[in-house]
């Protein structure tokens, strides 16, 4: 099963939806290699199109080869039937069926925060994730992103300054590191901390992807900090994952003038933790952590 589902994660036309369709009817995929179109069909639900691109990419690639590219790359599959797979992630409603992981994934179940926000911070903005991360990491926290410009790249960044952790978490593969900016923090992260995506490397970056990925960085966290955001913005769709899936979600006040924080100063109206130090943050998670940690 472990090898169908990375086999199914390289298939074009397959997404979430299509895989938890497919285990449903078998939840050992033994199947999967012998389906005709018209079975696929039947399950898939989908156009006679692209379940013959399903059932093309099903018979014709060499999953075993990439495999083995995979491994003298240090990229690692882990699936989620696998011992390895992060709890917390696990408990969300659509936890990725595959992770692809380049670095330390170990990192996977250390204890995490996130931190987004703009892609254009102001000084403020700037100063407040320095001023929240040096501390968090200094009590032992991972600090989870999603490696794009501006707040994004800043908490990575400052997780390595001070000798911490980081996972970035992408919007597509490893081959197609996204902004292109990063690539060389990217390559920083994969050598000494985490890279992580639920996109095979081949996969290129799209616009769809990275709302989707938002769901993973708050699903890996015990809570997600917010640090200046527009109201219609990614960092915003995070904070609304991690409130879906129990999470704790904690934004920086801003200026009532700038674009930048109405964002985070609607998450605090609508009943997201008020931040003005690391300690609001520790202290209103510990007892997540611990509760975690004895189950």
């Amino acid at each position: 099963m472990r090898e169908k589902l990375i086999l199914l994660s390289h298939c074009r036309r397959i997404g979430w939806k299509s895989i938890l369709k497919l285990l449903q009817y078998d939840s050992s995929l033994s199947f999967l290699r012998e389906a005709s179109p018209a079975l696929l069909q039947t399950i898939l639900q989908l156009p006679s199109s692209s379940t013959e691109i399903v059932y093309k990419d099903l018979q014709t690639i060499p999953i075993q080869d990439i495999l083995k590219k995979y491994s003298a790359q240090n990229i690692r599959c882990i699936t989620i039937t696998d011992p390895e797979y992060p709890a917390l992630l696990k408990n969300i409603y659509d936890p990725p069926w595959v992770l692809y992981t380049k670095g330390d994934h170990r990192l996977l179940n250390n204890k995490s925060v996130s931190i987004v926000g703009t892609r254009t911070p102001t000084s403020y903005g700037i100063k407040a994730t320095k001023v929240l991360c040096k501390p968090l990491v200094e009590e032992g926290w991972t600090i989870v992103s999603g490696l794009a410009k501006g707040v994004d790249a800043l908490a990575h960044k400052e997780a390595i300054l001070h000798g911490g952790k980081t996972v970035a978490v992408l919007g597509s593969g490893f081959y197609n590191i996204y902004p292109k900016e990063n690539c060389y923090l990217a390559s920083d992260i994969a050598n000494d901390h985490l890279l992580l995506s639920e996109y095979n490397p081949f996969i290129k970056p799209h616009r769809a992807h990275f709302p989707l990925r938002n769901r993973i960085i708050s699903g890996l966290s015990f809570g997600t900090i917010v640090i200046q955001a527009k109201e219609r913005s990614g960092s915003f769709i995070t904070a609304d994952q991690a409130l879906s899936q129990g999470r704790e979600v904690f934004a920086v006040p801003g200026s009532i003038f700038e674009e930048c924080s109405k964002g985070t100063n609607k998450l605090i109206q609508l009943g997201a933790k008020l931040v003005c130090s690391a300690k609001d943050i520790t202290s209103e998670i510990h007892f997540q952590v611990k509760n975690e940690q004895e189950v």
